[in-house]
């Protein structure tokens, strides 16, 4: 049963950056996609970021493009979400979750389509003007 834990939230001013990790465990096979989701308090939750288990392509909303980075470390089975330039309205509760999306060509992604085999407990990133 694959088993996911992140850490790394926490309060933080505008513009000021924070780096979530996710410690994959528990898979027997690599899982097809990884990523991060986010809920804001009220709303509704929102793929944010993907990373293909194969080739290590990369996915991000507009939102985040730019200033996100999605990246992973093998040897710790590790996913890293980098989050630079942050803003008010990144608040959220921020989870890790594995599964499988569709693609498209120039980076096109649908997160709302996700087929998640498993999440995280979330991790609270609250930004402050």
């Amino acid at each position: 049963q694959v088993q996911l834990v992140e850490s790394g939230g926490g309060s933080v001013k505008t513009g000021e950056s924070l780096r979530l990790s996710c410690v994959v465990s528990g898979f027997t096979k690599e899982p097809r996609s990884i990523g991060w989701f986010r809920q804001a308090l009220g709303g509704k939750r929102e793929g944010i970021a993907s990373m293909t288990g194969s080739d290590g392509s990369t996915y991000y909303v507009d939102s985040v493009k730019g200033r996100f980075t999605i990246s992973r470390d093998k040897a710790k089975n590790t996913v890293y979400l980098q989050m630079n330039n942050l803003k008010p309205e990144d608040t959220a509760v921020y989870y890790c979750t594995t599964g499988a999306h569709p693609v498209g060509a120039y980076g096109r992604w649908w997160p709302e389509h996700w087929q998640h085999t498993a999440w995280g407990q979330g991790t609270q990133v609250t930004v402050s003007s």
